[in-house]
């Protein structure tokens, strides 16, 4: 029997997502509406890792007592670089804290306060923070994988492959996964990546796959058959140039997924779709296992 409450809780979740439809917009709603993993949980809220108001980030955790330390996933939002916030993506901190994974979602700066590289540096401080402080949550800092959807694959995406942002700290850097990434859209055709790049005065040098080839960390690139809004060929293109340099990539398209869905497919009501958290989850501990023997 389906309970009334049900019913509409349901109906709440189907109406956030046609809102949803035209863009990665905030998931805010979505999320509070939409029933979560019980086996992850936040264990911390608001945390700075930078003096900027947009600069803090959530902590999940599995609810399990902690053993051995934890591989650590810093998840990135999208939204184009110019929306998004945190609080939208509880069901994703809880969905991987659930499979093992101390989760690590920050905010970052936005289009129009900011221009490349702004989201990109908030990213690696990010990172480093997630480096430095996973062991207060029995995580281990030296087996991270970053891991965005859309804008935030992007970030992801150039803080595994360009060397110029994190530094000494990216050997803790153990995998990418990226959700229906933008990764070779230049030259900037549309309003969004205009935006948000178009000051730049070397265009080839935002491009993660300028940047990618041997010696990046191991890859995971997911996307969407149905999505006209950052297109497959991003992510072939990326996977062409890592393999191009002997690293591993292991690249899936989902039918009948879009640029949305497959982020929904994260989403406990909406994982038949997909198995986009069984993929994610089997990598990155399969990635993490492989690095620590």
């Amino acid at each position: 029997m389906i309970r009334p409450r049900a019913v509409r809780r349901h109906v709440g979740v189907l109406a956030a997502l046609g809102s949803l439809a035209a863009a990665c917009s905030p998931l805010t709603t979505f999320d509070r509406l939409v029933p979560k993993d019980r086996g992850g949980v936040r264990v911390a809220k608001d945390l700075a890792y930078g003096a900027a108001p947009r600069q803090r980030l959530d902590v999940y955790a599995p609810r399990k007592a902690c053993g051995r330390p934890r591989p650590v996933v810093v998840f990135f939002y999208g939204g184009s670089w110019n929306s998004g916030t945190r609080a939208g993506y509880a069901f994703v901190g809880r969905a991987l804290a659930a499979r093992g994974f101390v989760t690590v979602v920050p905010d970052y700066r936005l289009v129009p306060d900011v221009h490349y590289p702004a989201f990109v540096e908030d990213g690696a401080a990010a990172v480093r923070w997630a480096i430095s402080h996973a062991d207060a949550y029995c995580g281990d800092g030296g087996s991270v994988v970053l891991m965005g959807h859309s804008a935030g694959a992007y970030i992801a995406a150039m803080l595994a492959v360009d060397p110029r942002w994190l530094g000494a700290s990216r050997p803790a850097v153990k995998g990418l996964v990226g959700l229906a990434g933008p990764y070779d859209f230049a030259p900037f055709d549309v309003a969004a990546s205009r935006a948000a790049f178009g000051q730049s005065p070397d265009p080839a040098a935002t491009q993660p796959v300028t940047w990618a080839g041997a010696g990046d960390p191991p890859a995971l690139l997911l996307y969407g058959s149905d999505d006209t809004v950052v297109r497959p060929r991003n992510s072939q293109a990326l996977a062409t140039k890592l393999r191009a340099g002997g690293v591993a990539v292991d690249e899936r398209a989902y039918a009948k997924l879009g640029h949305i869905g497959i982020l929904l497919a994260l989403a406990r009501p909406f994982r038949g779709r997909a198995p986009v958290l069984d993929d994610v989850a089997g990598f990155v501990q399969r990635t993490v296992d492989t690095d620590r023997r």
